[in-house]
C-alpha cells in the first residue's frame, strides 16, 4: 500500500513540474511574440502586415495554455482522489 502512495505522490510532483515548465515556455513565447511585433512595428494580429512568425507563436502559445488547463484539471482530480 505504501508503494502506491509514494508512486502517486511522485506522479503528482512530476505533473506539477511539467505544468511549471509549460508555463515557463508560455512566458518565453510571449517574449518572442512581443519582440517580433516590435521588430515589425505591428501589434494588431488582424492587420495584414502582422508578422507570420508572431501569428504562429500565438497559435503555439494558445495550444500550450489549453494543454496546461487540461493538465491542471487532471492534477486537481488526482489530488482530490488521494
Amino acid at each position: 500500500m505504501q508503494e502506491v502512495s509514494r508512486s502517486g505522490a511522485a506522479d503528482e510532483l512530476r505533473l506539477d513540474a511539467l505544468i511549471a515548465d509549460l508555463w515557463w515556455r508560455v512566458r518565453l513565447i510571449n517574449t518572442d511574440i512581443l519582440e517580433e511585433e516590435a521588430r515589425a512595428g505591428v501589434f494588431d494580429p488582424v492587420q495584414p502586415t502582422y508578422p507570420l512568425l508572431a501569428l504562429n507563436l500565438r497559435a503555439r502559445r494558445d495550444n500550450l495554455v489549453a494543454t496546461i488547463g487540461m493538465l491542471e484539471q487532471r492534477a486537481r482530480s488526482v489530488s482530490e482522489a488521494a
